[in-house]
């Protein structure tokens, strides 16, 4: 086995916990995009081409209630700006590759493959050689998962037309913050966890997920000033 395939099947296993957990959520979907009105082909494209779960959601929702296109654009491109701060925070650990890598990457790049990738790029106890492919193999694990999955709900769209009702979804939110939790190692991040749970349970109902950004942005900035307070003399940003 050559060491690219060995760290791109390491990737695919490491996301598993993250596949157990969209899976439910991508069948949901499925049914969802059926029972708003669009057809098998237009649903396995959307999955196929835009391949961003909540976005996903939220377009079918506005195409359900017959919103315009500029209305449907707007509101999943800012749904989809945390992937903004992905980008930056995985940066430093890409920059080097090519453009025929770079490109795929940033397209398959979702909150769980972030979640599994950049706690492998922060273990300095593994080598760097190889780790474009461990990312490689999260993201083509989290796609097939999420094609699959909305291909099974759109097909029992029409049977089980009440599985959003069913609260499988949670499963996703279970799954991520089991992962997300063991990455809080230090008192900047934990503040801006908390700071950021907070913002985003205060403004779950502004329209168009407009809560996500503020919890986005006040979480970042909480973490910047609790970095340089504790670079200063005195200070310390180690967990107790």
């Amino acid at each position: 086995m050559s060491a690219q395939f060995k760290a791109f099947a390491c990737g695919a296993r490491d996301t598993l916990p993250m596949l157990l957990g969209a899976l439910p959520f991508g069948i949901i979907f499925g049914t969802l995009a059926i029972a708003a009105g669009l057809s098998l082909p237009a649903t396995l494209l959307m999955s196929a081409l835009v391949f961003a779960g909540s976005a996903q959601f939220i377009a079918v929702s506005l195409i359900a209630s017959g919103a315009g296109l500029v209305v449907l654009l707007a509101t999943t491109l800012v749904v989809n700006l945390r992937h903004m701060l992905y980008s930056a925070s995985l940066l430093p650990y890409v920059r080097h590759l090519p453009q025929r890598w770079k490109v795929p990457l940033a397209f398959w790049l979702t909150d769980e493959s972030f979640a599994v990738v950049h706690r492998h790029y922060l273990d300095v106890q593994t080598a760097n050689t190889h780790k474009h492919w461990y990312f490689l193999g999260s993201c083509v694990a989290m796609y097939s998962n999420w094609f699959l999955c909305t291909l099974i709900g759109a097909a029992l769209g029409s049977s089980l037309p009440g599985m959003a009702g069913w609260g499988l979804d949670f499963a996703m939110v279970a799954t991520f913050v089991g992962i997300v939790v063991p990455l809080l190692r230090t008192r900047p991040m934990l503040l801006a966890a908390a700071v950021a749970a907070t913002v985003a349970l205060a403004a779950h109902a502004l329209p168009y997920k407009l809560g996500l950004m503020l919890a986005a942005l006040a979480g970042v900035s909480v973490a910047v000033w609790a970095e340089r307070w504790s670079s200063q003399p005195g200070g310390s940003n180690e967990c107790v």
